[in-house]
C-alpha cells in the first residue's frame, strides 16, 4: 500500500516537473523586453534638452574651475 503511494507521488513530482518546460525561456523573454523598455526610457530621458544641458555646464563649470 505504500510502496504504491510513494510510486503516485513520484509520478505527480515527474509530471509536474515536465510541465515547466520552457518556463525558464519565457522568464528570460520577459525580462529581456523589459530590459530594453528600460533602455528606452532612459535614452529618451537622458538625451532630453534639460539633461543635455545640465551635463553641459556641469562640464563646463569642472573645466573652467581653477586649482588653487
Amino acid at each position: 500500500m505504500q510502496h504504491r503511494w510513494i510510486q503516485a507521488a513520484q509520478v505527480r513530482v515527474m509530471e509536474a516537473a515536465a510541465a515547466d518546460d520552457g518556463m525558464s525561456t519565457a522568464e528570460y523573454a520577459i525580462g529581456t523586453i523589459a530590459a530594453a523598455a528600460f533602455g528606452a526610457i532612459l535614452y529618451t530621458v537622458v538625451t532630453g534638452d534639460n539633461i543635455v544641458s545640465a551635463l553641459t555646464g556641469i562640464v563646463t563649470k569642472a573645466l573652467n574651475t581653477s586649482v588653487g
